[in-house]
Formats: C-alpha cells, sequence, structure tokens
C-alpha cells in the first residue's frame, strides 16, 4: 500500500512539473509576441520587461532573444550612466557570450568576440593589448566572418600604437597590414563583382526593387570598406617608407629568403612604395623569382629591365606576366601593375595596359583613375587654343567619377578628382565667350576621342 501511494505521489509530481513547464514555455512565447512587437518600432523601453522574463526563463526559445536583446540592451547602455549603465553593458557582454552557448550554429565566433571588443572600446574599458590580442585571435581562428570594418581597423591601428610604445616589432605590423589589407580586399571583391552585375542594369533603367536595395547595400559597404583602406594606409604612413622597408629587409633576408610569402610581400611592397633603385628589390625579386616563377615576378623583372633600358625585355616579361595569369581578377591587378610603371614614361602605352586591366577586371576603379590622371596631366598637350587644352579635363572627370561607380570603396578618391578636374575644364564664362555650347572637341593627340561641351 505505501509503495502505491508512493508511486502515485511521484506521478502526480511529475505531472505538475510537466504542466509548470508547459505554462512557463506558454508565458514565454506570450512575453516573446510581445517585446519583438515593441522592439520592431523601436519601443524598446517598453520591450525591455517582457524580453527579460523570456531570456532568463528560455533563453533558447527564439534567436530573437539575442537579436532584440542586443537593441534592446544597447538602448539601455546608451540611455544610462554610471553604475546602471555599467550594469547593462555587463549584460550585453553576457548576451553575446551567451548568443554562442545557444545558438552555436547561428553566431559566430568572430563576431560575438568583435561585438565584446567595440562595446568595451565605446565605453573606453579596454587597452591597446587587449584590443590587439582578442582581434587578432578571432581573426586567425574565424577569419571568413571577421567582416567588420571598424574592427578590421581597430585590431591593425591598436598594433601600431603597440610598435610606437616599443610593444611590437616593425615586421608584425607589416604583417597584420597584408593580411587585414588582403581580407578588405577580398571583402570588396565580393561587393564590387554585384556591383558589376548590376550596373549596366541601373543605367538601363530595368533593376527590379530588390536589385535595387542589393545595389545599394553593396555600394555603401564597399564605401565602408574604402574609408577603413585609406585609414589603414594613413596609420602605417611613414612606417612602410623605403628609409624603413630596406633595412629591414637587408636584416631579414638570409633567415627568411626561403619564404615564398614573406619573399612576395616583401618584394610587392617595396614595388609599390617605388623602392625599386634599391638593390635590396633585385634580391627579393631574384629569390621570388627562384621560389615562384609566376606572373607578378615577371612584373618585378620586367620593371628592372625597364630602368635599366632594355625595353624590348621589358615588354616581354610584361607581356609573359599577362600570358601566365589566368585568373581575370589577378590579371587585371598585374596590368595596372604594368600600367603604372609606365605612367612617367609612356602615357599611351599605360592606358593600353590600364585599358588591359579594366576589360579583365570592370570594377578595377584604380585602373580607371590612373586613366583619368594620365588624361588631365596631357592638357597642355592636348589642343592648340587655351579652350581645346583645358577641355581634356572633362574627359578626366568623366573617367575618374567612373572610378567611384564601379568600385565604391574609391568614391572619396573618385570624387575628389573629378572635383579637381572639373575646377580647371572651361568656365560657362568661357564656353560662352567661345561660342562652344553644345559642340564637339576632338584630341588629336594620344589620347584621341572627343568630348561634347556643356550647355548653358
Amino acid at each position: 500500500m505505501k509503495t502505491k501511494i508512493y508511486f502515485t505521489a511521484l506521478m502526480l509530481v511529475g505531472y505538475m512539473g510537466v504542466s509548470n513547464a508547459q505554462a512557463q514555455n506558454q508565458e514565454c512565447m506570450t512575453n516573446l509576441s510581445i517585446y519583438v512587437e515593441h522592439a520592431k518600432v523601436k519601443n524598446y523601453d517598453a520591450a525591455y520587461t517582457p524580453w527579460k522574463m523570456v531570456y532568463d526563463n528560455c533563453p533558447d526559445v527564439n534567436w530573437a532573444n539575442f537579436a532584440y536583446g542586443e537593441r534592446i540592451l544597447k538602448d539601455k547602455v546608451k540611455k544610462s550612466s554610471g553604475a546602471e549603465k555599467d550594469g547593462y553593458i555587463t549584460d550585453l557582454l553576457t548576451l553575446y557570450d551567451n548568443s554562442l552557448k545557444y545558438f552555436p550554429k547561428k553566431a559566430k565566433k568572430a563576431e560575438v568576440v568583435i561585438d565584446k571588443v567595440l562595446l568595451k572600446y565605446d565605453n573606453k574599458m579596454i587597452s591597446d593589448q587587449e584590443i590587439y590580442d582578442q582581434l587578432h585571435q578571432a581573426f586567425v581562428e574565424d577569419r571568413d566572418n571577421f567582416r567588420n570594418p571598424k574592427a578590421l581597423y581597430l585590431d591593425f591601428s591598436s598594433l601600431v600604437d603597440l610598435h610606437k610604445a616599443g610593444k611590437a616589432d616593425l615586421q608584425q605590423v607589416f604583417d597584420e597590414y597584408d593580411d587585414i589589407t588582403e581580407k578588405i580586399e577580398e571583402e570588396n571583391k565580393k561587393l564590387t563583382s554585384v556591383i558589376s552585375k548590376l550596373l549596366p542594369k541601373e543605367e538601363e533603367g530595368t533593376l527590379t526593387s530588390k536589385e535595387k536595395k542589393q545595389l545599394k547595400v553593396a555600394t555603401t559597404n564597399s564605401t565602408s570598406f574604402g574609408k577603413i583602406a585609406g585609414s589603414i594606409d594613413s596609420k602605417l604612413g611613414a612606417l612602410a617608407d623605403c628609409e624603413n622597408l630596406i633595412p629591414l629587409y637587408e636584416k631579414s633576408f638570409e633567415a627568411k629568403k626561403g619564404d615564398v610569402d614573406w619573399v612576395k610581400r616583401a618584394v610587392g611592397r617595396m614595388f609599390n612604395k617605388e623602392c625599386t633603385d634599391d638593390p635590396m628589390f633585385r634580391k627579393l625579386f631574384e629569390a621570388q623569382l627562384a621560389l615562384d616563377p609566376s606572373a607578378d615576378a615577371y612584373v618585378y623583372g620586367g620593371t628592372l629591365k625597364k630602368k635599366a633600358g632594355d625595353t624590348k625585355g621589358a615588354i616581354a616579361d610584361f607581356n609573359k606576366a599577362l600570358e601566365l595569369e589566368t585568373d581575370p581578377y589577378k590579371k587585371s591587378n598585374i596590368a595596372y601593375k604594368i600600367a603604372t610603371s609606365y605612367r612617367r614614361t609612356s602615357k599611351s602605352t599605360a592606358r593600353s595596359y590600364a585599358q588591359k586591366a579594366i576589360d579583365a577586371n570592370s570594377a578595377n576603379g584604380k585602373a580607371y583613375l590612373l586613366i583619368a590622371n594620365l588624361y588631365a596631366t596631357s592638357a597642355n598637350d592636348c589642343g592648340s587654343t587655351p579652350f581645346e587644352k583645358r577641355a581634356i579635363y572633362w574627359k578626366a572627370a568623366d573617367v575618374a567619377r567612373r572610378a567611384g561607380r564601379v568600385d565604391p570603396s574609391l568614391s572619396g578618391r573618385a570624387s575628389k578628382s573629378a572635383a579637381s578636374y572639373s575646377a580647371k575644364a572651361p568656365s560657362k564664362t568661357d564656353i560662352f565667350q567661345n561660342g562652344m555650347a553644345g559642340k564637339k572637341v576632338s584630341f588629336s593627340c594620344w589620347v584621341g576621342g572627343s568630348v561634347t561641351v556643356p550647355n548653358l
């Protein structure tokens, strides 16, 4: 009899437990609906209490607990101060950790680390060393999901500050710079690929509403990456000048000459910084040629031959480089490198290679900017009258604007260049006095083609 009573009691307790769990789950679902509706219209104060009930009791019931929870707690952090604010910051940091715990397939490690670091950074709660250590580790362990432009900048910026404080060596700074800029290039490549497909449709006026949104998002994100890339270059500043590069590579060459990645990055950096006259550039180039006789190596070889006056040999090497490279994106970059080596000695040749860069990758905005500069610096050579000479600036401005369209990461530089060129073109008064409104100006110099003078 006692055994039967005991068994019945256990059944009752079990039933009550299930009933309580069901009741709590129903309460969670009810509050979930309530806080989501408030959060959707950004009424975060009203959303907080029902969200807190669900988050505390049913954290894994829905991803909304974390997606909207972040917004709700960020609003609390923004509106509070002192100890209360610190408490909400702690809650938000815990929420980021819990997102990985309860939704490991949805939350990404790099994104969680970035969110935590940025929260602490914005509230002055983290040191340069902590910023670099945490972001760098996240970058190494979860590179694919490390896409936040601000975090990419902070990773590099904090390391440069550590170097200035004597806590990081220069080679480490260069390695991080290469890793970060390569990541930015990768992300921007994806964005400009979307833009390249949609721009022609936009110009034809055939974009769907969905495509308009895709183009807007890709353009905005590409612009953000461009700003960050510019800030990273500014932060690196004089650290990458020839005066610093040459002694560093001379010191490290014997130990590193068998490391193909180190050699390729070193010779590439010296090329980009125009340190090609120094014997160290040749040593690095020869090391790369022995380790990896790739397309880039022939670009550097051609540059050395060109400087030595071996025009025929240089052209052979440059063409070999383009022949070896089959990837359109890399081929475009190689053609652009070749174009830059000619910009001071043969503008027509420089344009020819820049056009090859565009043919391989229509989103190569740098090639467009180079062509625009070549046109602008030819003003005195194109035209027989002051008006005709200055008309070339309209052509240069048009090409510069195109650079910003195909690659929004360059929009800042492109806009400044276009504005500068436009300011040098004939004014409305010049157009009126010369009676040129709506007429064409042809260029008989190497530039060729023509421009239509704006109507008044």
